[in-house]
Order: C-alpha cells, then structure tokens, then sequence
C-alpha cells in the first residue's frame, strides 16, 4: 500500500519563491548529512542565504565528505544543540537573520529558544505549525494544522492556529481560504468536544476574529474534501468539497493525517512554523530534500509578504 513513487518539490511554489531575493536563514546544527544536504540545496536553488550555526569541526566534516565548498558560508561555532539554538536565535533577534531553519536538534530546544523571552521573536500569537500538502502531479495544496507543536488545543489555541493558517494561505495568493474545523461528525456534541470547539471557532469567525476566511465545521474528513460526501449527507456551505486548511481536533490526528498523506498518496509535506517574529523551516526527521526544499520555499513567500503587510506584533521581554 506505500506510495513508492519519486517525491516532487512542487513547482509553483519554486517559482513563487524564485521571485524574490535569497532569505538570510539560521540553520540550527546542521551536523548530519540530511540537515545540511537541505541547506546546501536550498542556497543552490537561490531561497537561502544559509549561516550555519554548531560544531563547527562536525560542519566542515560533513560538507566536505558531501562536496560543499564552505567558502564565502558564514559559520557560527557552538558547543552542543541548545547553545546552537541560542547563538542562532541571538543572529535572528540583532537582525542578522530573516528566518530559521531546523538541523539536527529537538525541536522542543529549538522552540524553547524562539520562545525566551530575552530573545524577542514571541509575538502575540501562540506559535503553531502548518503542513503544506501537495500530491506529485496536481498544484492543488491542503493544509493540515497544527499536527507538531500543539497537543491538545483549546479554543482559543485553535484560534490562533488558524490565524496563522490564513496567513500561509494569504502570502500563497488565495485572498480567502476555506478553513474546515474538523471532528468526527458534523453534529455539535457533548460527547465529542472537538464538535463543540469547532461551533465556538464558527461563532468567533462570525465576530470577526478570522477575517480573510471562510471557517465552517464541524466537518467529518470526508466532508471536508469531497463534495460528492456532503453532497449525499445533506451538508451545504462554502467549505465542504473545498477546504484549503484542515484544522485538526489534536495533534494525534494531525499527525496520521499528514502521515496517512505522505506514505499512502506520495505526497510533499512542507512543513513551517508560524506566530513567531520569523518563520521556522520545521519539517519530520523523516522527510525527504524535496519536502525541505518547499518549506523553504514556503518560509521565503511568507517572510517576503510580510514585508509588505503588517507582520506579527513582537510582545516585549
């Protein structure tokens, strides 16, 4: 049943990116060959301007055995993965740095870093993280979030998730995405408090606190995607049959879901993390140089956009 077939870097998102100039990015202790094979290829296709922050003996040993010529690469030295998630923080906080790319390192010490408040890239949203889903052969995305960071988010978490949703989906170009509050079933219920989260998120929107979307739910997963489904189930709206952003009752299910995606269909997960002061390159362990290649490419539309529009505000130490 796995999907064997060649992974692809979506296109479009290549071309987006390619628009605009290279992105200085901190890459977090890319000491094993996968993190910095990523970066290698992500300056070699002109998204990243890439400075390279860990052992700095480990680093030219790993990019000379690849082939990497480190000159004119601005490496910065640190003593294990924490201290390398706070030197690059520090680059990005003095300005130095636009974006954040994750190496070999936890990502809870990456986060715990973004997050100091002494390093001043919180803003006033709760950080979450959005997969970008493309399958090989059709431009259509979706997006599943949050399936990292947030394990079992309230409302309000939920709001901010799909604010920063709406951004991606803004910077990509569609002016109103569809957002399904997904659950599993389309009936508000006591005994399922994601139906009851997602009816809340349906009346916040309604107020005015999801502007530039359309948020419907709750929605069962074949609802979301397929007209056919709600069709048959009496279920009318903008959303179903047409989700762009899938927002997931927990991150247990988020994480099948994209899984589900990635091994069974083939498809591309580009992976950010959104809410902070810059965007932070995070995709799984597992994941293949194309997968990496579009988060950058992501990271590079959604900091260039935010240079035209009202970026994050920062909340002060």
């Amino acid at each position: 049943m796995l999907n064997t077939n060649p992974k692809e870097c979506p296109a479009h998102l290549l071309e987006q990116a390619r628009q605009y100039s290279a992105v200085s990015t901190v890459v977090i202790n890319p000491v094993n060959r996968v993190s910095l094979a990523s970066a290698h290829l992500a300056q070699q296709e002109g998204l990243i301007t890439p400075i390279l922050v860990g052992n700095e003996a480990r680093v030219r040993q790993e990019a000379e055995a690849m082939g990497w010529d480190l000159s004119g690469v601005r490496l910065v030295d640190a003593a294990d993965e924490a201290d390398a998630a706070r030197l690059g923080v520090a680059l990005v906080s003095q300005g130095e740095a636009d974006a954040i790319m994750k190496g070999h390192v936890h990502t809870d010490v990456l986060l715990r870093a973004v997050l100091n408040r002494a390093a001043g890239l919180r803003t006033d949203s709760r950080l979450s993280h959005v997969f970008h889903m493309t399958v090989p052969g059709s431009c259509r995305a979706l997006c599943i979030t949050d399936a990292v960071i947030n394990v079992q988010p309230g409302v309000l978490d939920k709001l901010h998730i799909a604010r920063n949703a709406i951004e991606l989906l803004h910077a990509l170009g569609c002016d109103e995405p569809k957002v399904a509050l997904l659950s599993g079933t389309e009936e508000v219920s006591k005994s399922m408090p994601s139906s009851q989260d997602a009816a809340e998120l349906v009346k916040l929107a309604a107020m005015g606190a999801l502007p530039g979307a359309v948020v419907e739910g709750p929605l069962a997963f074949d609802n979301a995607v397929s007209r056919e489904a709600a069709e048959i189930k009496g279920i009318s709206g903008q959303v179903p049959g047409e989700a762009d952003i899938l927002l997931v009752p927990n991150l247990e299910s988020g994480n099948f879901l994209f899984k589900q995606m990635v091994y069974f269909m083939g498809a591309t997960a580009a992976g950010l993390v959104l809410g902070a002061r810059v965007p932070i390159i995070l995709t799984s362990r597992a994941d293949p140089p194309e997968a990496r290649l579009a988060s950058c490419a992501l990271a590079s539309i959604v900091h260039h956009n935010r240079q035209t529009t009202a970026a994050p505000t920062r909340v002060s130490a």
